[in-house]
């Protein structure tokens, strides 16, 4: 007889988090009462429109409406994604939440109708409720007989469990031994077993084992010994997306086609016997369906075949909540000579709730920059964030965040911990902004290759 034997592993796990333009934002920054905050959870300003995604959100999390659409109209850099963002990180895990770019879907190797549909299902998730049963105690002994002679005998042995009311001694397989050789476990250990699959999880160390935390280390976690029966009854809750079911159930690999990526065009016929198959789950109250939040930036480039696919694709019960941003005035609705305000169609402009975001001000833009030089971790003087706080409100805040990183390595190279005026300067010099890039391109423009402007005198304002 001999227990398992451990052996010390020791693991160094390196978290990779790269730092992206919109990594600071925790949530919206509201209240209870759904107030915004002046400066919260990475969002400074734009009272008004985070006002009105928190109401937007509230009716995301009740569940009971579906096909409604808003959208984030404004100009560039104030703060359009940074919402989308912000309502994703408050929705938390559970509620699904796809972004997409509206020109993604030309380079797909589908048409733009099943890009679309897949989009949309991709939003909506499927909670699903089962029953399992288990045996959850705290390990008292494990015994395993070895055979004397390497021959093909399997191994054998007992574990002993325990809850605060009973102990029992249950017989051991060679699958039960090699499981619970992989996950470690040892007495003194809380585990739960699935009695379908085998599955043995390890859920922490007895409190009763709390003196040998010296010896354990900081990471170990410890639990209370289960109480009542060793086997109960748990309901197991798992959130999956419509769209994974379809991949799982249109292609022959199964469940390995998610992670192939390439999941090709869905026939309409296996999406209805899932929606079928959806409709008696929730009759049976095995399954809830969770309407999450399709994001499509951009939503300017989408063609007019595209627009007239999500008026129909709105209208269906199981649609998610659509959020669409754009930069663009009034001006043409691709795939047509129409114009339009933000080149979406009359029709569908009609269903949409219109979200406002306004121009930053100078006081915004300095916290803005605070925050940011937080986040990247910048050490940076007073009078270097004014210098940025002036540069965002002459050019733009894209570019004076663009600064930041830049000037800190300019920094670096004179070997000082903290990033000065003319650090910020030497950057300025080093990287044009689109209105001086603009200006240099009109006074050398017969300079440049396929030149359009014939004079100075003829030059059309450019976009910025």
């Amino acid at each position: 007889m001999a227990g398992v034997k451990t052996t010390p592993e020791i693991k160094e796990i390196t978290k990779i988090e790269r730092i992206g333009a919109h990594s600071h934002i925790r949530g919206l920054g509201l209240d209870d009462t759904l107030e915004a905050r002046a400066v919260s959870q990475g969002m400074v300003g734009q009272k008004d429109a985070r006002r009105a995604a928190g109401v937007i959100l509230k009716m995301i999390q009740a569940g009971q409406i579906a096909g409604r659409a808003i959208l984030l109209a404004g100009q560039p850099g104030t703060g359009k994604t940074a919402i989308a963002m912000g309502m994703a990180k408050a929705l938390g895990e559970e509620t699904p939440f796809a972004m997409m770019a509206a020109s993604e879907i030309f380079s797909l190797e589908m048409s733009k109708t099943e890009a679309l549909s897949q989009a949309f299902r991709k939003a909506i998730g499927v909670r699903i409720k089962e029953e399992t049963e288990i045996i959850e105690g705290e390990v008292v002994e494990i015994e395993i007989d070895r055979p004397a002679a390497t021959g093909s005998a399997a191994k054998t042995g007992k574990v002993t469990l325990k809850t605060t009311e009973m102990e029992t001694i249950y017989d051991l397989g060679q699958k039960m031994i090699e499981s619970l050789q992989k996950e470690k476990v040892q007495a003194g250990d809380v585990i739960a077993i699935d009695k379908a699959s085998g599955r043995i999880s390890k859920l922490g160390r007895s409190f009763a084992r709390s003196r040998d935390y010296d010896a354990m280390g900081p990471a170990t976690k410890f639990v209370q010994c289960p109480e009542g029966e060793l086997q109960k009854r748990k309901e197991v809750v798992h959130v999956v997306t419509l769209h994974e079911i379809d991949v799982i159930n249109s292609r022959s690999q199964g469940f390995l086609a998610l992670f192939a990526g390439d999941t090709g065009e869905i026939r309409s016929e296996v999406r209805e016997q899932i929606d079928g198959k959806v409709a008696e789950w929730r009759e049976e109250g095995k399954a809830d369906i969770v309407p999450g939040v399709l994001f499509i930036d951009e939503v300017h480039m989408l063609d007019i075949e595209c627009f007239s696919f999500l008026n129909r694709a709105l209208e269906n019960d199981l649609a998610p909540i659509v959020v669409v941003a754009t930069n663009r005035g009034i001006t043409k609705i691709r795939g047509t000579n129409y114009k339009s305000p933000h080149g979406i169609p009359i029709d569908l402009l009609d269903r949409l709730l219109i979200i406002q975001t306004k121009p930053y001000s100078e006081e915004e833009l300095r916290l803005i920059i605070d925050i940011r030089c937080e986040e990247e971790d910048v050490e940076m003087s007073d009078d270097a964030k004014e210098l940025l706080t002036k540069i965002g409100t002459e050019t733009s805040l894209r570019y004076a965040m663009q600064l930041i990183t830049a000037s800190y390595l300019i920094a670096k190279r004179r070997k000082v911990a903290e990033v000065d005026i003319e650090d910020v300067s030497k950057a300025y010099s080093l990287f044009c902004d689109v209105q001086r890039s603009s200006q240099f391109l009109k006074e050398y423009a017969s300079d440049y290759m396929f030149n359009e402007i014939k004079a100075m005198g003829d030059a059309q304002p450019m976009e910025s």
